[in-house]
């Protein structure tokens, strides 16, 4: 009598490895999700719209000087008459008194005036 062996299927063994690349698979995913959640969460609300202004001085002889009108002439006096690069200012402030007809100003800690 001859014995017939029987081969018994072994379970694959796979590599310390593999087993823990398949489980980081698993659950990233999951995490995906959670972060997409959270990011969701913390958009911003849609921006504002920016208030646009614009400012005239009129004078009761008729004539009519915008924001922009002064700030031209004080760079042109700030390269013009006291001779300095355009580039080179970078604080202006202005103080407009139309009874004298004239614009005092401070560019840069610099201090003059300039007539209207």
């Amino acid at each position: 009598m001859a014995v017939e062996k029987k081969s018994i299927a072994k379970p694959e063994v796979k590599a310390d490895a593999t087993v823990k690349a398949e489980a980081k698979a698993a659950k990233k995913p999951a995490a995906k999700k959670a972060t997409a959640a959270k990011t969701a969460a913390k958009k911003p609300a849609a921006k504002k719209a920016e208030l646009k202004a614009k400012v005239v001085l009129q004078l009761s002889d008729g004539r009519e000087y915008t924001e922009a009108d002064l700030i031209g002439n004080a760079k042109n006096v700030w390269q013009y008459d006291l001779g300095k690069k355009t580039a080179d200012l970078t604080k202006v402030e202005l103080y407009v008194k139309p009874e004298d007809n004239k614009v005092y100003y401070v560019m840069n800690d610099v201090e003059g005036d300039f007539n209207l």
